[in-house]
Protein backbone atom coordinates (compact mmCIF):
# COMPACT_ATOMS: atom_id res chain seq x y z
CA UNK A 1 0.00 0.00 0.00
CA UNK A 2 1.37 3.48 -0.85
CA UNK A 3 2.55 5.47 2.27
CA UNK A 4 1.07 8.87 1.33
CA UNK A 5 -2.72 7.32 1.04
CA UNK A 6 -5.09 8.06 3.53
CA UNK A 7 -6.21 4.65 4.04
CA UNK A 8 -2.47 3.50 4.71
CA UNK A 9 -2.36 6.49 7.16
CA UNK A 10 -5.45 5.70 8.72
CA UNK A 11 -4.18 2.23 9.22
CA UNK A 12 -0.95 3.13 10.59
CA UNK A 13 -2.27 5.51 13.42
CA UNK A 14 -4.86 2.63 13.98
CA UNK A 15 -2.00 -0.22 14.55
CA UNK A 16 -0.38 1.99 17.20
CA UNK A 17 -3.25 3.30 18.81
CA UNK A 18 -4.47 -0.59 19.32
CA UNK A 19 -1.48 -1.13 21.75
CA UNK A 20 -2.90 1.23 24.04
CA UNK A 21 -6.53 2.16 23.41
CA UNK A 22 -6.65 4.76 26.27
CA UNK A 23 -4.03 6.76 25.51
CA UNK A 24 -4.74 10.02 23.80
CA UNK A 25 -2.12 11.21 20.80
CA UNK A 26 -2.02 14.53 18.99
CA UNK A 27 -1.72 15.15 15.76
CA UNK A 28 1.70 16.57 15.42
CA UNK A 29 3.02 13.41 17.25
CA UNK A 30 1.07 11.28 14.63
CA UNK A 31 2.14 13.63 11.94
CA UNK A 32 5.88 13.34 12.96
CA UNK A 33 6.10 9.37 13.02
CA UNK A 34 4.26 9.12 9.68
CA UNK A 35 6.23 11.58 8.27
CA UNK A 36 3.45 13.94 7.22
CA UNK A 37 1.91 16.84 7.78
CA UNK A 38 -0.74 17.46 11.30
CA UNK A 39 -3.29 19.36 8.60
CA UNK A 40 -3.16 15.66 7.11
CA UNK A 41 -3.26 14.17 9.63
CA UNK A 42 -6.46 16.08 11.22
CA UNK A 43 -8.23 15.65 8.10
CA UNK A 44 -7.82 11.87 8.19
CA UNK A 45 -8.69 11.27 12.08
CA UNK A 46 -11.30 13.75 11.78
CA UNK A 47 -13.09 11.34 9.42
CA UNK A 48 -12.77 8.48 11.39
CA UNK A 49 -14.29 10.38 14.31
CA UNK A 50 -17.32 10.87 12.15
CA UNK A 51 -17.73 7.21 11.89
CA UNK A 52 -17.43 6.41 15.14
CA UNK A 53 -14.31 4.71 15.14
CA UNK A 54 -12.30 7.94 17.09
CA UNK A 55 -12.85 10.55 19.70
CA UNK A 56 -10.87 13.66 19.74
CA UNK A 57 -10.79 15.95 23.04
CA UNK A 58 -9.79 19.68 22.88
CA UNK A 59 -7.18 21.01 25.54
CA UNK A 60 -3.92 20.85 26.81
CA UNK A 61 -4.14 17.39 27.60
CA UNK A 62 -6.61 16.24 24.44
CA UNK A 63 -6.17 14.81 21.38
CA UNK A 64 -6.89 11.65 19.63
CA UNK A 65 -8.16 8.36 20.85
CA UNK A 66 -10.36 4.82 19.89
CA UNK A 67 -13.83 5.48 20.07
CA UNK A 68 -14.22 1.75 20.80
CA UNK A 69 -12.15 -1.69 21.35
CA UNK A 70 -9.02 -2.18 18.46
CA UNK A 71 -10.89 -5.61 18.00
CA UNK A 72 -13.83 -3.97 17.27
CA UNK A 73 -12.96 -1.75 14.10
CA UNK A 74 -11.97 -3.80 11.12
CA UNK A 75 -10.52 -2.22 8.26
CA UNK A 76 -13.84 -2.67 6.55
CA UNK A 77 -14.84 0.09 8.88
CA UNK A 78 -12.07 2.60 8.38
CA UNK A 79 -12.26 2.01 4.60
CA UNK A 80 -15.17 2.65 4.69
CA UNK A 81 -14.75 5.76 7.03
CA UNK A 82 -12.20 7.24 4.37
CA UNK A 83 -14.70 7.11 1.30
CA UNK A 84 -11.35 6.12 -0.69
CA UNK A 85 -12.16 3.36 -2.93
CA UNK A 86 -9.31 1.03 -4.54
CA UNK A 87 -11.92 -0.18 -6.66
CA UNK A 88 -14.44 2.14 -7.45
CA UNK A 89 -17.61 1.23 -10.09
CA UNK A 90 -17.90 4.60 -11.99
CA UNK A 91 -21.29 5.88 -12.67
CA UNK A 92 -22.28 5.93 -16.29
CA UNK A 93 -23.64 9.44 -16.86
CA UNK A 94 -22.40 9.84 -20.50
CA UNK A 95 -24.93 9.19 -23.54
CA UNK A 96 -23.09 6.62 -25.44
CA UNK A 97 -23.92 6.62 -29.00
CA UNK A 98 -21.61 3.18 -29.60
CA UNK A 99 -23.72 0.20 -28.22
CA UNK A 100 -20.25 -2.03 -28.12
CA UNK A 101 -18.93 0.91 -25.67
CA UNK A 102 -22.24 0.90 -23.66
CA UNK A 103 -22.68 -2.92 -22.94
CA UNK A 104 -18.50 -2.50 -22.29
CA UNK A 105 -19.15 -0.30 -19.45
CA UNK A 106 -22.37 -1.69 -18.24
CA UNK A 107 -20.39 -5.27 -17.59
CA UNK A 108 -17.10 -3.41 -16.30
CA UNK A 109 -19.01 -1.19 -14.10
CA UNK A 110 -20.72 -5.16 -12.77
CA UNK A 111 -17.86 -6.61 -12.08
CA UNK A 112 -15.36 -3.75 -10.35
CA UNK A 113 -18.84 -3.06 -8.26
CA UNK A 114 -18.83 -7.54 -7.23
CA UNK A 115 -14.68 -6.83 -6.89
CA UNK A 116 -15.36 -3.76 -4.52
CA UNK A 117 -17.79 -6.26 -2.35
CA UNK A 118 -15.67 -9.00 -2.49
CA UNK A 119 -13.03 -6.39 -0.76
CA UNK A 120 -15.40 -5.27 1.72
CA UNK A 121 -15.97 -8.49 2.79
CA UNK A 122 -12.60 -9.85 2.90
CA UNK A 123 -11.32 -6.22 5.04
CA UNK A 124 -14.47 -7.07 7.32
CA UNK A 125 -12.06 -10.18 8.34
CA UNK A 126 -9.58 -8.56 9.92
CA UNK A 127 -9.52 -5.88 12.74
CA UNK A 128 -7.05 -3.13 13.96
CA UNK A 129 -5.89 -5.34 16.97
CA UNK A 130 -4.95 -8.34 14.48
CA UNK A 131 -2.52 -5.60 12.56
CA UNK A 132 -1.15 -4.47 16.08
CA UNK A 133 -0.32 -8.27 16.48
CA UNK A 134 1.26 -8.84 13.48
CA UNK A 135 3.21 -6.22 13.96
CA UNK A 136 4.70 -7.33 17.02
CA UNK A 137 5.16 -10.50 15.82
CA UNK A 138 7.83 -9.20 13.59
CA UNK A 139 6.31 -7.60 10.63
CA UNK A 140 7.45 -3.97 11.81
CA UNK A 141 6.01 -0.03 12.40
Amino acid sequence: MKRNSRLSLALHTLGHMARDPEQTRKSADIAAHAGTNPVVVRRVLGSLREAGLLVSESGHAGGWRLARAPQQITLADVYLALDERLVAPQADTEEHNCSVEHALHARVSKVMAEVEQTLLAKLSETNILAIRGSADEGMGE
